[in-house]
C-alpha cells in the first residue's frame, strides 16, 4: 500500500510540476531567444502536431511516458493520474478547476499509468511495452570527443572517418569522399521537457533504474548504447574544454546562452537525402563563426530512448557552412568546425591517425552529422 501510495504521490508532483512550467519546449525558446530561428535539427526533434498548435506526444518510462498538450478545448485545466493494480482496479488524481481529486475504482480494466495536464490536457500514460532503444550507430567511441583514443576497427570500417579533413580542403572545387547517414527518427528520440527529464534518472550509478525504466535487458545491445552514452556524459573533458549533457531542449538553450549570450546564430548539417559513402564538391562556403570570438557551442546528439545531446564549449574554434554536391546530384548544407588549437587532444585520435598529422600541428575539421548542431554568436 506505501509503495502504491508513494507512486500516486510521485506522478502528482509529476503533473503539477510540469502544470506550473508553463512553458513548452519551444515556446520557451521562444522568449529566451526570441530573434534566433529554431533550426530543422531541432524541430525534428519536437512533435509536429505542437508545432501547428494541436497536440504532442512525448514517450519516457518503462512501457513509455507520453506527454500530450492539446488546445483550445474546453473544459479548463485537468491533472489525471491513474495507476492500476493488478487487472482491475487502481487509483485516479484529478487535479483541475474543481480542486484535486483522489479516488481508487474497483474495477477499472486495462493497465499503465496516465496524467492528464495542461490547458487542453497533457497525458501521460505507461503502457505494457516497453518502447525500443533506436540503434543508429555502433556503440563506443564518439569521434567528436577528442579525449579517447580510435580503435583499430575504427580506421577501417567507420564512416566517421571521411569526416575529418584540412582546413585548406574548404574552398570552392574541392573534392571530399563523406557519409551523411539518415539522422536518428524523432518519433522515437524526441526532446522531453525539462520538468519531465528532471524525473528520469540519468546516472552511472542508476544503470539498473535506467535500464528498467526503458525495460532494456542488461546484456542487450540497446543496453550498451545507454551505458556508453551516460558513461561519456560523466567522463572529463579535455584541457580548456567545458562539457554539458542537455536531457531537454531547454537545458541546451540554458548552457549555450549561458557561454555565448543570447545573440547567437544556430547552424545545422542538412542534405537532400541520406547517401552512402560518395564523392562531394565543394560549391560555396561561408563563415559562420564571428571574427570577435572563436568560441563555440557543439551540440552532439547520443544514442538514447530520447533526445540527449553531448554539448561542449570549445576556444579556437572556425564554424563553415559549405554548399556541397555528391558524385550522385546530391546537394547538402554541410556544417564544417575547425578547431585551430589541438593540442589537448588524445595523440591518438582519430583525426591524428587519419589525417597522419600531430596534436597542435595545423588545424582539424569536421563535418557535423544531421542531427548535430553548432551555436555561435552573432557579435
Amino acid at each position: 500500500m506505501e509503495s502504491r501510495f508513494s507512486l500516486i504521490f510521485s506522478l502528482l508532483f509529476l503533473a503539477v510540476a510540469i502544470s506550473h512550467a508553463n512553458l513548452s519546449p519551444e515556446q520557451y525558446w521562444s522568449s529566451v531567444l526570441p530573434n534566433t530561428s529554431m533550426p530543422k535539427a531541432i524541430k525534428d526533434l519536437l512533435n509536429s502536431d505542437l508545432l501547428e498548435g494541436k497536440s504532442t506526444s512525448v514517450i519516457v518510462g518503462k512501457g513509455g511516458v507520453n506527454v500530450n498538450t492539446g488546445k483550445g478545448k474546453a473544459g479548463g485545466t485537468s491533472v489525471n493520474v491513474h495507476a492500476p493494480k493488478g487487472k482491475t482496479g487502481g487509483t485516479s488524481v484529478n487535479v483541475g478547476k474543481g480542486g484535486v481529486n483522489v479516488h481508487a475504482p474497483k474495477a477499472k480494466p486495462g493497465g499503465g499509468t496516465s496524467v492528464n495536464v495542461g490547458k487542453g490536457g497533457v497525458n501521460v500514460h505507461t503502457g505494457h511495452k516497453g518502447k525500443p532503444v533506436y540503434v543508429g550507430v555502433k556503440p563506443g567511441y564518439n569521434p567528436f570527443n577528442y579525449i579517447y583514443a580510435a580503435k583499430e576497427t575504427q580506421l577501417h570500417d567507420d564512416p566517421n572517418t571521411a569526416l575529418f579533413f584540412l582546413e585548406n580542403k574548404l574552398r570552392p572545387g574541392s573534392k571530399l569522399t563523406l557519409h551523411f547517414p539518415k539522422p536518428t527518427s524523432p518519433a522515437t528520440s524526441t526532446f522531453l521537457p525539462r520538468e519531465v527529464a528532471k524525473t528520469v534518472p540519468f546516472s552511472s550509478q542508476k544503470l539498473p533504474q535506467i535500464l528498467d525504466r526503458f525495460s532494456v535487458k542488461p546484456t542487450s545491445f540497446s543496453a550498451q548504447l545507454i551505458r556508453n552514452a551516460v558513461e561519456e556524459c560523466e567522463a572529463p573533458g579535455i584541457a580548456g574544454e567545458d562539457k554539458y549533457c542537455a536531457t531537454s531542449l531547454e537545458s541546451m538553450v540554458d548552457f549555450s546562452t549561458s557561454r555565448l549570450g543570447k545573440e547567437v546564430v544556430l547552424v545545422s548539417t542538412e542534405v537532400e537525402k541520406e547517401t552512402g559513402l560518395q564523392q562531394f564538391t565543394v560549391a560555396n562556403l561561408a563563415k559562420k563563426s564571428s571574427p570577435a570570438t572563436t568560441t563555440a557551442v557543439v551540440c552532439h546528439k547520443l544514442s538514447y530512448p530520447y533526445a540527449v545531446f553531448y554539448c561542449h564549449s570549445t576556444q579556437h574554434t572556425r564554424v563553415y557552412k559549405v554548399g556541397l554536391v555528391g558524385a550522385d546530384g546530391t546537394k547538402a548544407d554541410a556544417v564544417a568546425v575547425c578547431h585551430t588549437d589541438t593540442s589537448a587532444w588524445n595523440p591518438k585520435h582519430l583525426a591524428f591517425q587519419v589525417l597522419k598529422i600531430k596534436p597542435g600541428t595545423v588545424p582539424v575539421c569536421h563535418f557535423l552529422p544531421q542531427d548535430h548542431l553548432v551555436w555561435v554568436s552573432k557579435y
